[in-house]
């Protein structure tokens, strides 16, 4: 067994905080980031595992930019937390149980597949003032941060 994946099930064991989920991110063999599902105790939809692990990573290195890190995950990123992983410029990620067997125990993520599909209308997006909201826009552009 994997010994990272090996640390993410355990993280995955105590799942009293959410589902049974669980994440460790790691740079040059070395662990940066653990992270487990924690949506019923932080009462946050978002708190799941790779978002926490990946949270705790940029927290350790001090930076947003995970370039060179890999995750190790229970199961197959759900669509907000493959964002989140694509955002975070990480590159390499391992999983194990599939995004079929998180549905059989209750979490389904096929809404949201079809929504990005094209297929489903779950929500109502309207673009509205953006005459307005531009100008941040504009006045971030050229800054060098």
């Amino acid at each position: 067994m994997n010994k990272y994946m090996e640390e993410a099930i355990i993280l995955s064991e105590d799942n009293t905080e959410g589902g049974p989920f669980g994440t460790v991110i790691v740079k040059d063999n070395k662990i940066v980031g653990r992270g487990k599902n924690k949506v019923l105790k932080e009462n946050d939809p978002t708190s799941h595992a790779e978002v926490n692990a990946i949270k705790d990573a940029c927290k350790n290195l001090n930076t947003h930019d995970l370039s060179n890190c890999v995750l190790y995950t229970t199961c197959y990123p759900c669509p907000m937390c493959l964002g989140a992983i694509i955002w975070s410029n990480i590159k390499e990620v391992y999983y194990g149980n599939t995004a079929s067997d998180a549905d059989a125990i209750g979490f389904r993520d096929d809404k949201i597949y079809e929504f990005i599909k094209g297929n489903n209308k779950i929500i109502d997006l309207k673009q509205i003032d953006r005459d307005k909201t531009i100008e941040a826009f504009k006045n971030y552009k050229g800054k060098i941060y």
